[in-house]
């Protein structure tokens, strides 16, 4: 017959027991846990910082003083340039715009997303502003925390003959610069674009935020 295994003795009184294998998935997990926080924390960060510009930005503006606007390179989103200085359009080549591309032609920029119910209202006066004022000031949207497809749509409807550009999602870091709250908002910038002085108009006195006001 044949004899049982045998088993292992248990340790001996003060005997140290062998380390425990790690687990794999827990350590992953951990390893994830701590890359979410480092992400979030530098999401956070990175808002402040751009929040901070923003605040400024309105303040210098509500105090009469004409501080530089803020630089960006946005994708365009819509092309029709027929109101714009002839000058200004050969900044479209590239389907890339540039601010500082601008410089030398009075700008008005005005940031609009699709669901936006105030942009509806104001989106005829807006064209018929850029049609009165055409070959003289450059009128420039920036569609913001919109979907692209949405957009193009807005823009058909209301026939807009002047250019619109996209900053997605804020990624771009255009919405925090410009100390935006909402939308709509629009401002002034004078010929010399690349280190432009800018005036704030508030379009509405109520501005819708992103899920307020939706089609």
């Amino acid at each position: 017959m044949a004899e049982p295994a045998s088993q292992p003795s248990p340790p001996e009184p003060g005997e140290a027991r062998p380390p425990a294998r790690p687990n794999p998935v827990l350590r992953a997990l951990q390893v994830l846990a701590v890359a979410a926080v480092a992400g979030l924390l530098a999401l956070l960060v990175w808002r402040v910082a751009h929040a901070g510009r923003g605040g400024h930005l309105v303040a210098e503006v509500r105090s009469g003083k004409k501080p530089a606007a803020p630089q960006f390179t946005l994708p365009v989103l819509w092309s029709r340039a027929e109101t714009w200085p002839q000058g200004a359009r050969r900044a479209l080549a590239d389907q890339q715009l540039s601010l500082r591309e601008l410089d030398g032609h009075p700008v008005v920029i005005n940031f609009w997303a699709s669901w936006c119910i105030p942009c509806k209202h104001e989106a005829p006066l807006l064209a018929a502003s850029a049609r009165a004022h055409a070959g003289k000031v450059a009128f420039l949207g920036i569609d913001v925390q919109d979907f692209s497809s949405d957009a193009r749509k807005f823009l058909k409807r209301f026939d807009t003959p002047y250019v619109s550009v996209h900053a997605g999602g804020g990624k771009s870091g255009v919405y925090e610069d410009y100390g935006l709250t909402g939308v709509p908002e629009t401002y002034w910038l004078d010929a010399r674009a690349a280190s432009s002085t800018t005036t704030q108009v508030r379009s509405h006195a109520t501005s819708s935020r992103p899920g307020s006001a939706r089609r």
